[in-house]
């Protein structure tokens, strides 16, 4: 068994659970510690105490979880951009709950027959063909009336 094979087979365990402890997340931790025993297989001149091997992966494993959150927060910028996108949406959000509320007080004042047709059908999403039973009315009258109501509905929201 050569000194890297020893140094993994016995320090395995212990260099996982620190980085599960750095990362708080399992596969990141296991990828982390291949990073670290392969960054350690690179520089294996560099130890130069072998009783110290567990502290000197330690730093290994630290500074690979670095390296790696470093990266991460390069990443950063782009998830800024999407909280300004949604700061854009929520605008609109906030925009299109004004018009709803505006187009629902306004639907209201319709009239008869015009306001429950519409709301049938917009809200209830109930065909036309089913209204106009409802109504015991034609199909045709159904469709009249809806499309009167929603042209009510754009004069008073202007």
């Amino acid at each position: 068994m050569t000194d890297i094979e020893k140094l993994f087979s016995e320090h395995q365990n212990f260099i996982f659970r620190y980085l599960i402890k750095l990362t708080r997340n399992t596969s990141l931790a296991e990828e982390l510690t291949q990073e670290t025993f392969f960054c350690a297989y690179m520089n294996i001149t560099g130890l130069k105490d072998k009783n110290k091997a567990s502290a000197w992966l330690c730093q290994i494993a630290k500074n690979t979880y670095f390296a790696w959150y470093n990266e991460q927060q390069k990443i950063q910028p782009l998830d800024d951009a999407c909280d300004a996108q949604s700061s854009v949406d929520i605008e609109n959000s906030f925009i299109q709950k004004d018009i709803s509320q505006k187009a629902l007080s306004c639907l209201h004042e319709l009239e008869e027959p015009y306001k429950e047709v519409f709301m049938l059908s917009v809200f209830g999403q109930i065909s036309l063909k089913e209204i106009s039973r409802i109504f015991g009315k034609s199909e045709s009258w159904a469709r009249v009336t809806f499309y009167r109501a929603k042209q009510k509905l754009i004069e008073k929201m202007r």
